[in-house]
């Protein structure tokens, strides 16, 4: 009886130690997330002017997958140093206009 009540304890403290892991993990995970997160809007606080930040923001709450797209490409061209200047508000509605497919017309016709 004394046998099975340690090996009971045995296994219920390393069901435990294997909890504490898994948690200690996705806890690094969220951390490098959060890094990686807050490196990228650092870089592209340096690449777009206010207006156009506000602008990828007002957009990234209709479509965050298009922004996360634009952004990721806005970055590489940043870090391979193809951008000179900051993108201004105008110049990222040039570029949204192209990467995001106009709205199709509807008709309906009745015979």
């Amino acid at each position: 009886m004394d046998e099975d009540l340690e090996n009971l304890k045995k296994k219920r403290l390393q069901e435990l130690q294997q909890q504490m892991s898994m948690q200690e993990a996705m806890d690094d995970q969220q951390d490098q997330q959060k890094e990686l997160e807050d490196q990228k809007k650092m870089i592209l606080r340096t690449i777009l002017t206010d207006s156009a930040r506000e602008r990828l923001g007002r957009i990234k709450i209709a479509r965050p997958e298009v922004v996360e797209s634009i952004e990721n490409q806005l970055i590489m061209l940043a870090q391979s140093g193809k951008l000179k200047n900051k993108i201004n508000d105008e110049q990222l509605h040039v570029l949204l206009s192209r990467i995001i497919p106009k709205k199709r017309d509807i008709t309906i016709r009745r015979r």
